[in-house]
Parts: C-alpha cells; structure tokens; sequence
C-alpha cells in the first residue's frame, strides 16, 4: 500500500477565475489554438462565469494538475 503526503498529491483545487478562464478560452478557440469565428469575447466569458457559477452551485469540486518540473538542459 503507497501512501501519499497532502505536499505530494498531484491535484490541486482550482480557483473560481482559472475555471472562468479555462471555459471562455475553450468558447474563443478551437483546438488548433485559432480564434473561433463570430467574435464572442464577451459572450465567452459571460458563458463562463454562469457555468462556473453553476458547477459550484450543482456541488462540483474542480482540481487541476500541478504544474511539472521544468527539465534541465544539462
């Protein structure tokens, strides 16, 4: 049996802007990173902020990975 450490554990909870951020991002572009035709910014983040708003509202916990170690050139 492997034990984990609270320091260790990979996930971490995301905080209300980084899910906005992350949902009006995924409405303005699309996979290949280019700009979504129709010019929603603003619809987009509305669109994020409600969703965020009911994702917390539905009981919905939110957790990202932590970052990786940059690699080392030598």
């Amino acid at each position: 049996m492997t034990t984990e450490r609270a320091g260790d554990d990979p996930l971490v909870p995301t905080t209300a802007e980084e899910i906005v951020a992350a949902l009006a991002h995924a409405l303005r572009f699309d996979a290949r990173g280019k700009a979504r035709r129709g010019g929603g910014d603003f619809a987009a983040s509305l669109a994020g902020k409600r969703l965020t708003e009911h994702l917390r509202q539905a009981g919905f916990v939110l957790m990202r990975g932590r970052g990786g170690r940059p690699h080392s050139t030598g």
